[in-house]
């Protein structure tokens, strides 16, 4: 019960008149005075109640209703559900708490209407009688499976005594009375309460449900209860993602959660992601700007993280997809506990203008209270590019060659031609796909951790080491370092907590100029040897050896920080201040050399020629939040809230430098040593940031839940006259289940039915992006740097927005056996930020700014859990969900005259391709043949009529966990269907001096009129070059594609340990892309990037020792 009492200030300084002033002291001394009457008539107080078996909680509200008095009491301290025999018929007040005080062992105090009870205050007699009577307890807390539950609290009921179970599950309490109770608990399992005794055993704990139970989930700025939450939020912990071979966890989440997609961009180390979040909101991509407006929010311990892509060099553009990295990449997964991962308005729109695109929460493992833990992980594994294709040997490349030749009508082959004109061995045969991309990578990951503490101080400290090699020839590879420190403070009130956490990363990473995976095919297969006595073979100037180009090797290394700071402080009457703060220092550097050593020796060509690139990206990120929260409870009401500011600020300082003409190549890192230095670019960025925020929660029965949220930000990234912006979002719950219509119900655990609306906003467009901005080239006039206009002024540059709808439905039943939830959602975005064309005599194409295109994004997810088998030595569980997702463009001003009108189309989905129709083979010409839509006779850009949505129809994942005894097995199924450009888009033309896959030995000749491929042609066939370039762009390169994948599998047997033993030891071996099933033409039917490395095939082996 809660009490709310209220100040008056002074009011002289308002202008009051003195005789005012005067008649307002004389009323309030009357009032007082009445008070004080009143207080004196308290003791006259009389209470009529009678029940056998009442409990302190129905007295106390007696005692409100008829004497108008209020009990307040610590739910810690007092146990309001004791049960007691009363009889009272006009009792005395003072009388009625007198016998409450001898029953149930209490004391009590009334202070004018107010009566505070707590736990009766035991004489020296009591004590010394009671600490002779005490016993010492000592037990171990396990699960179903007899392991040991480390951190689990154990607390002597109605007391504030309490001890967390050591790495083995045992704890130990003294002086305990014989007569008390305990209560343990732990996340996850239902709460135990059990008498004390000397020796307790082993106690077994029994798992809830953990969708809906007492499974709290992380919000971001509040924590709340999965069955009270009104919003959507995915959450994925440390248990299920545990010592997979990956260096991103982005990689392990894959498949797992409903509504996310990810993608990985390359199979190469280091390199990011695409990561999408009920679909795409923004109509910026890589193919349409040069951000990808689509990326989500990531925050690591309450810290939002840069994207880190807001200036890219470009060195690293030849193996990592768009110079793309990922925040994430800097995190080892074994330091993560849990992901949570924000969905609808509810969740997101308390992020305001960063929460379009869904919100990724990353917490850290934390301290461990109580004895000191040491653990050690330690894995190796390997890698291979899988699904290759089969190549032309050979005989069948040089009869595609002879044959294409021929068809050319052309019969002296040329001086260049050396695979077929002699200068080339023709019986000579190299597998340069098994040699440039069929090697075998490396895994290796070692981390070492401490944690421990006291009841109010805890701490953990860890450091790993990964390191993974590449599928390509030479010593590539990617080292990252790992330290973590976290430290936890509460004092001995518990009012006032501290956390402070830190984490340091170093990444380096040595990398080819280029993917090899766009080098075996470039060659034939009789191609020389690379190498002729230990130097690069040019063959007589007649080869261009690729390892020429692969001395210009890139070296990328990057260090980041990033810290935090939170401090809570209770208040009291349900009030707590909070302060987060956070910092991240993140600097890269990126080098890249083109050494003498890339040209032919015959060229002569010195270190006059060599040339150093290097590019430095620095940026500093704090941030503020200063929150104030309120919880409360009276009866069948709750509240909480909270109101806070935002303070961010980021700065970032980029230089890309260029050295050439070196004395020597001995001295090619050495920048200084060029004798021409350039700066080709340089950049400083400072993004500002403000918000204000606030959330209101109301609970009523438990069973109805409303929930506001609304944030007004400022961005320094906007035009002057739409800089500020204000987003929100309602969301309801409502627990059915509850209702007494259903509430006898066995069968059914929980119902619930939950919606959401809101607006949300996305500033991801880069810095200055409104302001007239300027360049230069280094030219000069008249002595004076010249300055190149870039970018207009606009004023009205303002936020992308996204209205979100949900709604959603949970059910949980068979004593939460089995779980099943299906949710809607609906994003509609407008504002679109994009370039607006402008008429020639303005001197440019286009000013960025505000389009009113609008995008529509929908969808139904689907997710489905049941524990099978549960019980003894065995246990089974199956977790099923699936993504339905729809997007398309609803509006879009004048695009038929716009540039983007080979893009998008409306009606349709924003990711798709204008093609040709393709109509088969000409079984006279032997070329391909494509519809002519406007009848002139020409097949040109103006006949790509069909429209092919790159979409994906469904994906999901499936999740099977069997566990017996000391073994367990996890698996994991990733499916999906979707549209793709499939290897013809990129890989097509038959005939040229390089080698094919197999497949394209189905190509047209006289007798093979049904051939899937047209004739072979060397290129000087003009019509059949025309025709291979409008096949690639035809309805034929764009396949519908179903996958099965074995996404993952991990094994893990936990080696038997007695009681009490402090060593504990697992033996794991896990692999990732083990197998996939498709009818997708190509290598990877998720990977669409051509000519990168798709994600490797990795099995690793393991173990994990804890002491």
């Amino acid at each position: 019960m809660y009490k709310i009492t209220f100040n008056l200030g002074i009011v002289r300084h308002f202008g009051v008149p003195p005789k005012i002033l005067l008649i307002m002291k004389l009323v309030i001394i009357i009032i007082i005075t009445c008070l004080v009457q009143v207080s004196a008539a308290s003791f006259g107080q009389t209470l009529t109640y009678s029940k056998k078996g009442a409990t302190l909680h129905q007295i106390f509200n007696a005692i409100k209703s008829q004497t108008g008095y209020n009990v307040f009491f610590s739910n810690e301290m007092v146990d309001k559900n004791k049960k007691i025999d009363v009889n009272f018929h006009n009792t005395e007040l003072a009388d009625v708490m007198r016998e409450l005080s001898v029953k149930s062992e209490l004391e009590y105090k009334i202070d004018d209407r107010n009566i505070s009870v707590k736990p009766k205050t035991p004489s020296f007699l009591d004590r010394l009688v009671e600490r002779f009577a005490n016993i010492d307890v000592r037990g171990r807390v396990v699960d179903s499976a007899g392991n040991a539950l480390a951190g689990a609290t154990v607390k002597i009921k109605g007391t504030n005594r309490s001890v967390k179970t050591d790495q083995y599950g045992a704890f130990y309490l003294e002086d305990v009375g014989e007569s008390d109770k305990l209560v343990i608990s732990y996340i996850g399992y239902q709460n135990r309460e059990v008498d004390t005794a000397s020796d307790m055993g082993n106690l077994t704990m029994t798992l809830v449900n953990e969708k809906l139970e007492e499974v709290i989930v992380n919000a971001g700025y509040y924590k709340v209860k999965e069955i009270e939450s009104t919003g959507s939020i995915a959450k994925v912990t440390s248990k299920e993602i545990a010592n997979q071979p990956v260096n991103n966890v982005l990689s392990s989440l894959q498949g797992r959660m409903a509504g996310v997609s990810i993608i990985q961009n390359t199979g190469t180390p280091g390199g990011g992601f695409d990561v999408q979040i009920r679909g795409k909101n923004s109509l910026r991509t890589y193919q349409t700007a040069a951000f990808n407006g689509n990326s989500p929010l990531y925050v690591i311990d309450g810290v939002p993280v840069p994207a880190l892509n807001e200036y890219k060099s470009g060195l690293s553009n030849g193996t990592i997809p768009y110079g793309d990295t990922n925040p994430l990449s800097a995190i080892s997964p074994e330091d993560i506990a849990s992901i949570e991962v924000l969905k609808d308005a509810d969740a997101t729109s308390i992020y305001g203008s960063r929460g379009a695109n869904g919100v990724i929460l990353i917490t850290t493992k934390r301290s461990n209270k109580g004895k000191t833990i040491v653990k050690l992980n330690n894995s190796y594994g390997i890698g291979q590019f899988a699904n290759l294709p089969e190549m032309m040997s050979t005989d069948e490349y040089l009869k595609m060659r002879w044959l294409a030749f021929s068809n050319d009508g052309i019969t002296n082959y040329p001086a260049t031609a050396y695979d077929i004109n002699g200068r080339w061995d023709p019986d000579k045969y190299t597998d340069w796909q098994k040699y440039f991309v069929g090697n075998t990578a490396e895994y290796s990951n070692t981390q070492i951790g401490v944690s421990g503490g006291s009841e109010n101080t805890s701490f953990s400290i860890s450091g790993s080491h990964n390191q993974e090699t590449t599928v390509y020839p030479s010593d590539y590879r990617y080292k990252r370092n790992n330290f973590n420190v976290s430290l936890e403070h509460q004092s001995t009130d518990r009012k006032f907590k501290a956390a402070i956490t830190a984490y340091y990363s170093r990444q380096k990473n040595l990398l080819p100029p280029r993917d090899f995976n766009q080098i075996y095919a470039s060659l034939t297969p009789n191609a020389p040897d690379l190498y002729r006595n230990s130097m690069i073979n040019w063959e007589n100037s007649t080869f261009r050896n690729p390892m020429g180009d692969a001395s210009n090797k890139f070296t990328g290394s990057n260090e980041n920080l990033t810290a935090n700071l939170t401090l809570d402080y209770q208040l009291g009457y349900g009030f707590s201040v909070k302060l987060n703060s956070g910092y991240v220092d993140n600097e890269s550097k990126e080098t890249q050399i083109y050494p003498k050593t890339q040209y032919d020796p015959a060229y002569n060509i010195g270190s006059e020629r060599s040339t150093l690139r290097k590019a430095t990206m620095a940026n500093g990120n704090w941030i503020l939040e200063p929150q104030l929260n309120f919880e409360a409870k009276k009866g069948d009401h709750q509240w909480t809230a909270l109101a806070g500011g935002s303070f961010q600020e980021q700065k970032s300082d980029n230089i890309t430098l260029m050295g050439m003409n070196f004395p020597s190549d001995d001295l090619i890192y050495d920048i200084s040593s060029a004798a021409t230095l350039t700066a080709e670019n340089a950049y400083q960025f400072t993004y500002r940031y403000q918000a204000v925020y606030a959330r209101l929660n109301y609970g009523f029965k438990d069973r109805y839940y409303i929930n506001l949220s609304g944030r007004r930000d400022g961005s320094s990234r906007f035009g002057p006259d739409r800089r500020n912006a204000n987003f929100g979002a309602v969301g309801m719950a409502w627990l059915f289940s509850k209702e007494s219509f259903l509430k006898d119900k066995s069968w059914l655990s929980l119902a619930k039915l939950r919606g959401s609306y809101g607006i949300t906003g996305n500033d991801q467009i880069g810095d200055y992006q409104f302001m007239d901005t300027y360049s230069t080239n280094g030219s000069t006039y008249n002595g004076v740097t010249v300055l190149n206009p870039t970018r207009l002024f606009n004023k009205d540059f303002g936020w992308e927005v996204t209205n979100k709808l949900e709604a959603a439905l949970e059910l949980s039943m068979f004593k939460d056996h089995l779980f099943f939830s299906a949710a809607y959602y609906r994003n509609f975005s407008y504002n679109q930020l994009l370039g607006i064309k402008l008429p020639a005599t303005t001197g440019f194409p286009s000013i960025l700014g505000n389009m009113n295109a609008e995008v529509l994004n929908t969808g139904t997810e689907f997710v489905l859990e049941s524990q099978l088998i549960g019980s003894g030595n065995w246990s089974w569980s199956v977790a099923v969900n699936m993504t339905f997702p729809k997007d398309k463009l609803l509006s879009f001003p004048n695009l038929n005259s716009s540039t983007y009108r080979n893009y998008f189309e409306i009606g349709k989905s924003t990711s798709l391709r204008k093609l040709y129709q393709y109509n088969g083979i000409d079984p006279v010409t032997g070329l391909y043949t494509f519809e002519d839509f406007n009848n002139d006779g020409v097949i040109n850009i103006a006949d790509r009529q069909v429209t092919k949505e790159l979409n994906q129809y469904w994906y999901g994942g499936i999740q099977n966990n069997l566990r017996y005894k000391n073994w367990s097995l996890n698996v994991l199924l990733q499916i999906s269907r979707q549209n793709l450009s499939n290897l013809y888009a990129s890989d097509g033309y038959i005939g040229l001096m390089s080698n094919k896959s197999r497949v394209f030995l189905d190509y047209w000749t006289p007798g093979n009129l049904d051939a899937q491929f047209q004739k072979p042609s060397s290129g000087a066939n003009l019509a059949a070059s025309n025709a291979n370039s409008q096949f690639q762009q035809s309805d034929a390169t764009v396949s519908d594609t179903y996958m099965l994948r074995l996404k993952n599998v991990a094994l893990n047997y936990k080696l038997p340990s007695a009681d009490g033993q402090r060593l504990s030891t697992m033996l794991f071996i896990q692999g990732q892309n083990l197998l996939t099933f498709s009818n997708y033409k190509g290598i990877n039917p998720e990977f669409n990037l051509a000519g990168f490395v798709s994600p490797l095939r990795l099995v690793s082996v393991g173990i994990n020792v804890t002491y």
